[in-house]
């Protein structure tokens, strides 16, 4: 509304969270499909060498082979250009090709690789402050250190910086479209100029793979919701919440949720003859959107406050086929892109 910023002055800043609607409305597609794999937080995807891969703590696993590479820190980011393979680890180290790069100072949060159509690699960085593993103390310090760098001939260059945890890249031949997780929005960077494409998501949104029609694939690894919005505005509580309770049981979204009865919106959890409504509140959630050339959003796939395939972090299609890794809920799932797309 034109005169809410006049009104907050005297009732208090509004909270609102774009409704579950359109191409965003629940269901139950993620909890329906088929679960190719099971593994602890499977987090990057990417086709590499005619397999399916995926990242699991510090290990690399082929689908269906087994792990083919473990390495002494978690890896945090993969991309694929032909043979080529690029991993990112929570060190900040950066492998291409098997070799291992030295990487400028800033780089020790890498959330996102993508090789751009002319082979250059473009790296997302989301934090200077905090580690991935961290990711919800940033987000809790309403950080916005997060930076875009390229690597091209051998040299590093940041390209935008001042982004709120950027998580996930799409290149192309004109720019790159990044996905901001704590201001909720798709960013273009072209020429130079940023602009938004797609604000106001209901979650936080993760990485950007690229669909065969020129579209895209978002997943959202966690949902936003009042209460923690609430939270972000009360500074003094905020920062003594984050010095006194443990990390695990602050009032913040997650990856997964429902293990521990210490863990905040019990109460919101609410059952009706011990069964968990999926319409409740929840700190965590599962969500794959699919986006069209345009990227305005088209359909999605979720997992609901009842559901258990939660923190999808990376959705990727190949062929008539997409799999989706839900980090909260340990497993890679799969699904015929033409039941996707209907969801």
């Amino acid at each position: 509304m034109i005169f809410d910023p006049l009104l907050d002055l005297l009732r208090g800043r509004a909270i609102t969270i774009p409704p579950m609607d359109g191409a965003f409305r629940p269901n139950t597609a993620l909890d329906d499909a088929d679960v190719l794999a099971e593994m602890p937080a499977p987090d990057a995807l990417a086709w590499h060498q005619g397999q399916l891969i995926a990242s699991s703590g510090h290990d690399i696993i082929a689908l269906g082979q087994g792990v083919i590479a473990r390495h002494n820190a978690p890896v945090t980011a993969l991309a694929t250009h032909g043979d080529t393979l690029a991993v990112a680890l929570e060190d900040g180290t950066l492998l291409l090709g098997g070799q291992s790069l030295t990487t400028p100072a800033p780089l020790r949060c890498i959330t996102a690789l993508a090789f751009g159509p002319d082979g250059v690699l473009w790296l997302a960085n989301g934090s200077t402050r905090h580690q991935g593993q961290a990711w919800v103390a940033d987000l809790m310090e309403k950080n916005a250190t997060g930076a875009v760098w390229r690597y091209d001939n051998g040299q590093f260059t940041q390209v935008a910086g001042g982004l709120g945890f950027p998580y996930g890249l799409l290149p192309d031949a004109t720019g790159v479209t990044i996905s901001e997780s704590w201001r909720h929005q798709l960013i273009r960077l072209q020429a130079g100029r940023q602009t938004a494409v797609l604000r106001h998501l209901p979650g936080y949104p993760a990485r950007l793979t690229p669909a065969p029609d020129g579209g895209a694939w978002l997943t959202l690894f966690a949902p936003r919701n009042r209460l923690v919005e609430f939270v972000l505005q009360e500074t003094h509580y905020r920062h003594d919440m984050m010095q006194q309770i443990p990390r695990d049981h602050w009032i913040a979204p997650a990856l997964a949720s429902g293990s521990s009865f210490l863990e905040p919106l019990q109460c919101g959890g609410i059952k009706t003859l011990g069964i968990h409504k999926a319409w409740s509140p929840s700190r965590s959630y599962g969500m794959v959107v699919r986006l069209g050339p345009d990227m305005t959003p088209v359909s999605s796939l979720h997992s609901r406050a009842n559901g258990q395939r939660h923190g999808t972090t990376c959705a990727l299609q190949v062929g008539g086929q997409l799999y989706v890794a839900a980090k909260g809920g340990d497993c890679v799932l799969t699904m015929a892109v033409a039941v996707a797309g209907a969801a």
